[in-house]
């Protein structure tokens, strides 16, 4: 009896002893899954911030898939797959390897060109790169398909080793810490917007050699097509007449009546990125950029929005005028702007440029899109319409590409700009083609370019050869001056 009780106590003891070394071992299991879920959902957020999906996303919405053409000077440059596929995407990296391509651009097949803005990355933090790494590998689903298209830049541009030269004059970021992520202050602003919204890679000019011009920050470039506007300080040419409120909710949905709507490039970073950041981020943002040294742009006396009607038309003016739209619209021969405004354009915007009540359909006068100094993102939403989808709202504008010549956009864009915007700026159909094929190519390209056409592919071979000599000369160079004379943190 003794020993049938004796073993019922041991086996008891072995019970509660099994319960209680079980107990710490599940809390363990419990809150590393939470550490986990944590710093994957910090990720998923960093990635809004750095706005890796506008670029990165399939052909058709798959997030991350790769396929994307990214325009640039050069040619159009196709984002890779970055999904976990081991295949085709980044499921084969170490975290070290992915730090190497997201601050100097260089991956384990070589050298990356700069649509991917390795320049402005360069400054993330090392707790920012390991958030970002954990989510793409832990939380994307793995896509095991590639591109269908691969990136072909002329010669000698699709030599990605010139890459090494151009890094070394121009990709010269460091990490910062991390004392930037204090919610609201200007200091966080700047770290989202010269480092994760990498926003001087459309916002500034580029010199001949493609590297940013750093006397120019945020002064307003050409690309793509369109113009990134400048949004330094100044109240005439920039944002600094604009309320704190106002910008808040342009970066928060896209549009502010009286003002701007987005489209393009910023409609898709508004899309995917800037929509879904905090409130406090968001302010920061705003904090910081009216804080960067005021730029004016060459003869703007007055801000873009402040341009209104310059003339108010009659009813019987109106109705006449849609009269003769609809017999001229009909062969489809007009080159009449305002035929071809009102058959096109009138029933969304109005017939008085006022838009809907609701700006729905936003007013073509107060507008920078038709105010500034460059007709270009008139044209190319005229070209390309305008997409934004922010919080389940949809704005959406039909694109006229396929439906308009080159002279007929012309003609309505003269009409609107004379109408409702800038009337000092004019258009041509010369001016539309070039824009819709966003033909805007640095001198660098043009110098090889004309020395293929003299020397055929040998003179393009020695200019490519000479350029990279000279690329790594220059960054030689730089280097050895910044041995002499270290550049501050942040430069």
């Amino acid at each position: 009896m003794r020993s049938l009780r004796l073993m019922g106590v041991i086996a008891l003891f072995r019970l509660v002893s099994g319960a209680v070394a079980w107990v710490p071992l599940t809390v363990g299991a419990a809150s590393a899954d939470t550490g986990l879920q944590a710093l994957i959902e910090r990720g998923a957020y960093i990635a809004r911030e750095a706005d890796c999906e506008a670029c990165h996303i399939g052909p058709d919405g798959t997030p991350y898939a790769g396929g994307k053409a990214i325009h640039s000077p050069l040619g159009a440059i196709i984002a890779p797959n970055i999904t976990p596929s081991k295949t085709f995407g980044i499921g084969g990296w170490h975290e070290a390897a992915f730090a190497k391509a997201i601050r100097h651009g260089v991956s384990p097949h070589g050298h990356l060109y700069p649509a991917m803005p390795y320049t402005s990355y360069a400054g993330m933090s090392d707790r920012d790169v390991h958030a970002l790494f954990t989510y793409l590998q832990h939380n994307v689903t793995a896509i095991d398909a590639g591109p269908t298209v691969e990136t072909r830049l002329p010669f000698p541009f699709n030599v990605r080793s010139l890459m090494a030269g151009w890094n070394g004059l121009f990709a010269r970021g460091r990490p910062v810490d991390d004392a930037r992520d204090q919610a609201g202050s200007v200091a966080r602003g700047r770290y989202l917007v010269d480092v994760m919204g990498h926003c001087s890679v459309c916002h500034s000019p580029r010199n001949s050699l493609l590297g940013e011009d750093k006397r120019r920050y945020l002064g307003g470039a050409v690309v793509g097509g369109w113009y990134a506007p400048n949004i330094t300080s100044d109240k005439i040419s920039g944002i600094g007449a604009w309320r704190d409120d106002e910008l808040f909710t342009f970066l928060k949905t896209g549009a502010v009546h009286g003002k701007a709507q987005a489209s393009g490039g910023m409609a898709e970073a508004i899309e995917h990125g800037l929509s879904h950041l905090s409130n406090d981020d968001l302010y920061s943002i705003v904090r910081y950029l009216k804080t960067v040294p005021p730029l004016r742009d060459a003869g703007q006396m007055e801000p873009a929005f402040a341009r209104h009607p310059q003339q108010e038309l009659t009813f019987e003016a109106l109705h006449l005028g849609e009269s003769r739209a609809a017999a001229a619209l009909s062969d489809g021969a007009s080159l009449n702007g305002e035929q071809i405004f009102i058959g096109a354009c009138a029933s969304c915007h109005q017939l008085n440029g006022a838009g809907t009540r609701d700006q729905f359909y936003p007013a073509l006068f107060a507008n920078t899109a038709t105010g500034g100094m460059t007709p270009r993102n008139l044209v190319m939403s005229i070209l390309t319409g305008v997409h934004r989808e922010v919080g389940g709202h949809i704005v959406s504008m039909p694109h006229f590409a396929d439906e308009l010549s080159d002279a007929q956009v012309a003609a309505v864009s003269n009409y609107v700009l004379q109408r409702f915007g800038n009337p000092k700026l004019s258009v041509t159909a010369a001016d539309v083609d070039q824009f819709r094929r966003g033909d805007d190519r640095p001198l660098l390209m043009t110098m090889f370019m004309r020395l293929g056409e003299i020397s055929g592919s040998g003179g393009l071979a020695a200019a490519g050869v000479a350029a990279l000599a000279w690329l790594e000369r220059r960054a030689r160079q730089r280097k050895f001056a910044e041995a002499e004379m270290p550049l501050p943190p942040d430069a």
